[in-house]
């Protein structure tokens, strides 16, 4: 069995779509912990709703390429991923494998760990509240101190703060039950 890390984050009825996003994960693996949601100011297309940001710790039999099929493309599209020109288009979800126990890796045309969790605070925050003693895996910088550098840089360019943590919103909590029917990201 291998721990694995799944960044989440949506801006499409994202209170439902987040916790609904976990519960779907919880029926493909066995989840293990699961971060707070952050609001996060969004980064490139600027003209669109804040996001919700998470990550969830599971354990897997799983490769990472069977995990990225079998489960995040999965997610995505059960909840109405629409993959749009723009990567950083609104949607109601975007699942990613950011790290897979201490693997350092290429599968599918990805890199693990994903290049994202080295570039974005609202990658390395929600990962670092997972793993507060962990290491990233190819730079060996301390998960916290990364996810601060980063929170750190983000609110200098932009001249606020980036992210923010939402207390108010717990993914475990919140009522969500995959049989609900599928959002889209179409006309949003």
């Amino acid at each position: 069995m291998t721990r694995a890390v799944i960044s989440l984050g949506s801006n499409v009825d994202k209170e439902r779509n987040m916790p609904l996003a976990v519960a779907l994960i919880r029926e493909r693996c066995r989840l293990l912990a699961v971060s707070p949601v952050y609001e996060t100011l969004p980064m490139g297309l600027r003209d669109q709703g804040n996001f919700f940001n998470a990550a969830v710790l599971v354990e897997t039999e799983r490769t990472p390429d069977e995990l990225k099929q079998e489960v995040l493309d999965w997610l995505e599209n059960r909840l109405g991923r629409v993959r749009q020109a723009d990567k950083n288009a609104p949607r109601t979800i975007d699942a990613d494998l950011t790290l897979y126990g201490d693997t350092v890796m290429e599968y599918r045309g990805h890199h693990i760990p994903d290049p994202d969790l080295l570039r974005f605070a609202h990658v390395a925050v929600p990962v670092a509240d997972l793993l507060p003693d962990g290491h990233h895996p190819e730079t060996g910088e301390p998960l916290a101190e990364l996810a601060e550098r980063l929170a750190a840089r983000a609110a200098k360019k932009y001249g606020v703060q980036v992210l923010w943590p939402r207390p108010d919103f717990d993914l475990l909590s919140e009522s969500a039950s995959p049989s609900e029917s599928p959002a889209s990201d179409s006309g949003t």
